[in-house]
């Protein structure tokens, strides 16, 4: 916990206040209103949280019983090494906790349990206009040189 911030694994009964943190980032990124994330998509990412099966995970921030913050990351097999990757693929605070430690207590809450399940690294990506964020990101981690390309199927 960092002063009032509270991070842990999500729950089945944060679904509503989830909800609202992932739309939040889904709509940060331009998915929203005609760009939406179909709902089917919602609720299959949600699923993957509780399937013991499936390497993703999900932390919230509470502060004062209210969800500020999420965090979700996916372990994966690697060629570099004989352990896993932790990839943070989403990362989103309410507008009003920026900047007061809530997204540096979900990285450091997802660098631990990296740590305990044996990875050897977390990397994630930000869009190259989310200046706000690398500020952040710049005291926390190393940026490590490498450009994403993808092509869309």
């Amino acid at each position: 916990m960092i002063d009032n911030t509270l991070v842990r694994a999500v729950e089945q009964g944060d679904f509503a206040a989830w909800k609202v943190l992932w739309d939040g980032y889904n709509a940060f990124y331009g998915h929203k209103g005609e760009t939406a994330l179909p709902d089917a998509i919602t609720e299959l990412t949600w699923s993957r949280f509780f399937d013991g099966y499936e390497p993703m995970y999900a932390l919230v921030a509470e502060q004062e019983g209210h969800l500020v913050g999420l965090a979700h990351f996916i372990f994966h097999r690697t060629t570099n090494a004989p352990g896993p990757y932790c990839y943070l693929q989403d990362l989103f605070t309410l507008e009003p906790a920026r900047g007061k430690g809530v997204g540096r207590a979900l990285i450091q809450e997802v660098y631990r349990r990296a740590e305990k399940a044996g990875a050897s690294r977390v990397y994630w990506l930000t869009h190259e206009t989310n200046t706000t964020a690398m500020k952040l990101y710049d005291k926390v981690a190393e940026k490590s040189g490498f450009i994403a390309y993808r092509k869309v199927l």
